[in-house]
């Protein structure tokens, strides 16, 4: 029998290399997405395609309601998804608190299945720049996963694996195209419309089709324009 390993799967591109490469390891997927009031629900249908392609033992969607804090363009509708390029700094695409939730949930689904092991597909090379995307933060949130659960007490190292951190865009998706992600079924842009097609302004849509540029391999995504 495989190990069981929880993966957050967001529908992007990032985060269907993760489930990937989780696969490929050996593990049985269990993955975990979000409906937290986010912009729209593309990504999470995007998710559903990912779960289906790549396969997975099962896959939950949480709500949780960030969308009732605000203080983030992509939970914030009054606050404008920037489109003027990548800038220094930590944009106000940034959501508050959410990678933390959403590892903590991934940490109590991991323990009562008995898993000693999360997959996250941050990102801390070519990123927009967020601080819980940083190497930093995942040896911290282990070291407190180890603290604040039954499992880690009792001996259960728990480990949260993030395996692109350290990779740039580029490398992630060769990545994945080698390991056969479909990336065309991915959603990645802060903006996409109803059917999932992408705005090529924001700094994730920037981010994605540089990445394939670099790499060599055509942008599957499809865009409005």
């Amino acid at each position: 029998m495989n190990e069981k390993a929880v993966v957050l799967l967001s529908g992007g591109l990032d985060s269907a290399t993760c489930l990937a490469i989780a696969r490929n390891r050996g593990f049985d997927c269990y993955c975990l997405s979000f409906d937290y009031g986010q912009r729209h629900s593309a990504e999470l249908q995007a998710a559903d395609r990912v779960v289906k392609a790549l396969g997975a033992v099962e896959h939950r969607v949480i709500n949780f309601g960030l969308a009732q804090f605000g203080g983030s363009a992509l939970t914030d509708t009054s606050i404008a998804v920037p489109v003027d390029g990548v800038q220094a700094g930590i944009p106000v695409t940034y959501v508050p608190a959410r990678n933390t939730i959403m590892l903590s949930l991934a940490l109590a689904w991991a323990e009562v299945l008995g898993s000693r092991d999360i997959f996250v597909g941050v990102n801390a090379v070519d990123y927009s720049g967020y601080p819980d995307c940083r190497p930093e933060y995942i040896a911290a949130f282990e070291t407190m996963a180890n603290l604040a659960t039954k499992a880690g007490v009792e001996g259960q190292k728990l480990h949260i694996h993030a395996p692109l951190i350290n990779l740039s865009k580029a490398e992630i998706i060769r990545t994945g195209h080698a390991l056969g992600v479909d990336y065309g079924l991915t959603v990645s842009c802060y903006q996409a419309d109803e059917l999932g097609r992408a705005c090529a302004v924001c700094d994730s849509c920037r981010l994605r089709a540089e990445g394939f540029a670099a790499a060599g391999i055509p942008d599957p995504t499809p865009y409005r324009t």
